[in-house]
């Protein structure tokens, strides 16, 4: 199996690779710039956070975030190759983070726990991402007023978001917009 790395930014394990399947065509770790922007817009969040990382991959997103002090992640993966590789990295880094070989929406709905930040970044044109911010909202598997990073194809446009949910953050790049998102804001 042919595998591309990929280099962890920032936290204890700054300067680590994490190995991913090169030969998927659904697979695009997030970029370095964009994920260096995403954990500015967490710096005050992420330490003890318990993290939710939907559509894995190589798990850059939820790896970077126990790097940076999140007190836990737990990821989700439906690509058995993809998730196997996942979990030998976190086991060479010494973590104890499970990964779930598995569809997203199914483990949404079988859920049990809240998590404060999900990270959303689904295969592009496929049309998931409405689904699962969707089953997100009404599974109560999110901790109040949440934070919900959400990666998408530019061409897709804003995506709309579950009632009560509002944008933090916004920005794009190349072909990639991404979003902050919370739950829960109108409470205030």
């Amino acid at each position: 199996m042919k595998t591309s790395q990929i280099r962890i930014i920032g936290g204890d394990w700054r300067g680590r690779k994490l190995e991913f399947p090169s030969t998927s065509q659904q697979l695009r770790p997030t970029p370095g710039n964009i994920r260096e922007t995403l954990f500015n817009w967490l710096a005050y969040d992420i330490a003890g956070a318990r993290c939710l990382d939907l559509y894995a991959g190589s798990g850059a997103l939820g790896v970077e975030a126990l790097s940076r002090g999140a007190a836990e992640v737990t990821f989700v993966e439906s690509d058995r190759i993809s998730a196997h590789l996942l979990q030998k990295n976190l086991t060479r880094l010494g973590s104890k983070a499970k990964v779930y070989t598995m569809d997203a929406r199914r483990f949404v709905r079988q859920a049990d726990g809240e998590w404060d930040i999900v990270f959303l970044d689904p295969p592009y044109r496929y049309g998931m991402l409405q689904q699962i911010l969707r089953l997100l909202d009404e599974q109560a598997c999110l901790a109040r007023k949440a934070l919900i990073y959400i990666e998408a194809e530019r061409e897709l446009g804003e995506v709309k978001l579950p009632p009560d949910w509002q944008y933090i953050k916004r920005k794009q790049a190349s072909q990639i917009a991404y979003f902050l998102a919370s739950n829960n804001l109108q409470d205030e």
